[in-house]
């Protein structure tokens, strides 16, 4: 199969696809790898490195989506590639589709074989493609939160840390999963008073094991957390609802009661953001504010730090790109069930029911397609 990977063009988006050593994977498996010109460069990965895993390089974007049948990336298509796909191509990537309206109508249209890593998820409901990023999103949640806290970027003036003889900031974190637990990690490092709002009881004993008691746990209640939202000087949105738009949690009413300056992460901003004041934001302009709370909404985190999620990223992608590769989509899928999770459109059919539901659009189970 022939492979690319482009330069990603999204604002503020520094990762890249496919690292040299996926690359030489695929090269090593029989495959043509195809490489846009510096499409590496700020993830730290020069047209030099993909030569000698046997890629070929100095390619525009055009000519990688020409030849290639497979396209590995990191975000979903923005406005200006959308004239680059057509029918049968494989695209690869994050899609998010649940908050991509007009992504998803053209995939269908284009009947492009959209494959979502946020959707591929294994038997015991953990979500592998997006883990890795998952990660590095809660733990840069608390980094920015603590940077955006400081008077002159924004905030209250509060350290999370504290000093001897100053009480520590309060963080409150919505959801119990890979991103929340991630941040908690974080925040409890810096010495903060950590509160975790959770629905699975037995997800909360567990964080509490595993904490030692030092993360504060409680249900998920919209009067608990607005209780919650009242002292907290960061709140970070955690919470995930597999392939549909996040629930909104922090409702615009809740930021009354909350101290002005307090700072608001919402990592659910790619599905649509967990609290209804959020919109999405970019690395270059982050911040923005509402009712004197400062709100933190981009959508690719991760890309401030591209040398070490682009790393993480192809750790856990390259296993599926070449099964994908190897054996083609249809036996790729029928031999491995949570890659089958992961086709959210083939053919012109959308066979992800959350994102139909999402946008009140027919959905066509994938058996029937496949």
């Amino acid at each position: 199969m022939i492979v690319g990977s482009v330069k990603e063009i999204k604002i503020g988006e520094n990762r890249v696809g496919l690292t040299p050593y996926g690359a030489d994977s695929l090269v090593k498996s029989g495959h043509t790898v195809l490489v846009e010109k510096n499409a590496g460069l700020n993830s730290g990965f020069p047209d030099e490195m993909y030569k000698k895993a046997g890629a070929k390089t100095g390619l525009t974007a055009a000519d990688v989506y020409k030849k290639a049948e497979m396209i590995i990336k990191v975000k979903e298509p923005q406005h200006s590639e959308f004239k680059n796909y057509r029918p049968g191509l494989i695209l690869y990537t994050y899609l998010h589709l649940a908050a991509e309206e007009e992504v998803t109508k053209m995939l269908l249209a284009k009947k492009v074989t959209g494959i979502a890593y946020e959707t591929v998820e294994l038997p015991d409901g953990s979500l592998p493609l997006l883990t890795p990023m998952s990660e590095v999103a809660g733990r840069m949640a608390v980094q920015v939160g603590n940077w955006f806290l400081q008077k002159p970027n924004g905030g209250e003036g509060v350290l999370l840390a504290g000093v001897p003889g100053v009480m520590p900031g309060r963080v409150v974190i919505l959801g119990t999963g890979v991103v929340s637990t991630n941040a908690a990690k974080m925040a409890l490092g810096l010495g903060a008073h950590v509160t975790m709002f959770g629905r699975n009881l037995e997800r909360l004993r567990y964080l509490d094991d595993v904490f030692f008691g030092k993360v504060n746990t409680a249900v998920s209640h919209p009067l608990a957390i607005a209780e919650s939202l009242q002292t907290a000087d960061l709140v970070v949105g955690g919470v995930l609802v597999t392939g549909a738009k996040a629930p909104k949690l922090v409702t615009r009413k809740m930021l009354a009661k909350m101290k002005k300056g307090a700072v608001m992460v919402d990592v659910s901003i790619d599905q649509g953001g967990c609290f209804e004041t959020s919109r999405p934001t970019s690395h270059a302009n982050p911040i923005y504010e509402v009712d004197g709370i400062v709100h933190y909404c981009v959508t690719n985190m991760p890309g401030a730090v591209p040398y070490t999620s682009t790393l993480a990223l192809t750790n856990a992608t390259i296993k599926y790109a070449l099964d994908l590769a190897n054996k083609g989509v249809e036996k790729a899928v029928h031999d491995d069930h949570a890659l089958e999770l992961g086709v959210n459109t083939i053919a012109g059919k959308l066979v992800y029911k959350a994102v139909a539901d999402a946008f009140k659009l027919k959905y066509t189970p994938l058996s029937e397609v496949l």
